[in-house]
């Protein structure tokens, strides 16, 4: 998932960044609490993890003006504030979650992971979609219990379309997720990452999960009936781009 680390200190940022790129996260960096919040606006985060002391406001004032704004990106914080009062007033006016530094490589894995799959409907680590089984901890994933061999870049597609189950995913989409920004290739190798992961699926008997949306892009149905919008003819074409 796409992570907004919102850091003023230059060693902890690069500490905190590296054990998210280390966990799979694809992660943005900011220093500036103003900044955040206009990256926050513009970019599709799946998560902000939220320093306090920043170098031009409070991280109090990031949450509440991303809270009036109506961004619902669930934000994280790590701080080294320790008193109970930084951490209700923190939570009071909007973020998910508090953790203290220093702190656990491992817990903060797991309090991310967690926070995703709450904010995306999901109680635990095991995602079930029709006969697709999906182990975000693992980074694996099966179908009628049968394991699925894919690349990283073709388990990255599939867990993001999980997690965003039934909505219509853009290829920019796909691109940011899985790039970030940086040396970005050309679009059209979505179709081919999306061709070579419905072939796998296909093959392990799960037809028809990912469905094209002509002219808007991808989407994951809850179960194969569900997956209606194109016909099969169309379900294994390659999306021309709009």
């Amino acid at each position: 998932m796409r992570v907004l680390l919102i850091e003023s200190d230059h060693t902890s940022a690069v500490n905190v960044v590296h054990i998210m790129k280390s966990a799979g996260f694809t992660v943005d960096h900011t220093s500036s609490g103003q900044e955040a919040i206009e990256m926050l606006r513009h970019y599709d985060y799946d998560l902000a993890i939220l320093e306090l002391m920043l170098e031009d406001i409070e991280g109090y004032e990031v949450i509440r003006r991303a809270r009036s704004a109506k961004i619902d990106t669930p934000i994280l914080v790590l701080s080294g504030l320790t008193r109970s009062q930084a951490k209700i007033k923190a939570l009071s006016v909007g973020a998910d979650d508090y953790m203290i530094k220093p702190f656990d490589t491992g817990e903060l894995t797991a309090r991310m992971q967690a926070i995703l799959r709450r904010s995306r409907g999901f109680s635990n680590a095991q995602l079930n979609i029709g006969p697709l089984a999906i182990d975000l901890n693992s980074k694996s994933a099966s179908v009628h219990d049968l394991p699925l061999n894919l690349t990283g870049k073709e388990y990255a597609i599939l867990e993001l379309l999980a997690l965003r189950r039934g909505n219509v995913l853009t290829k920019d989409a796909f691109l940011n997720h899985l790039y970030g920004g940086i040396d970005e290739p050309e679009m059209k190798i979505i179709d081919v990452f999306i061709c070579k992961l419905r072939r796998k699926l296909q093959q392990k008997g799960a037809d028809n999960l990912i469905t094209t949306v002509w002219g808007r892009g991808y989407v994951l149905r809850e179960e194969e009936k569900e997956a209606s919008i194109s016909s099969p003819i169309e379900q294994n074409a390659v999306l021309v781009a709009p």
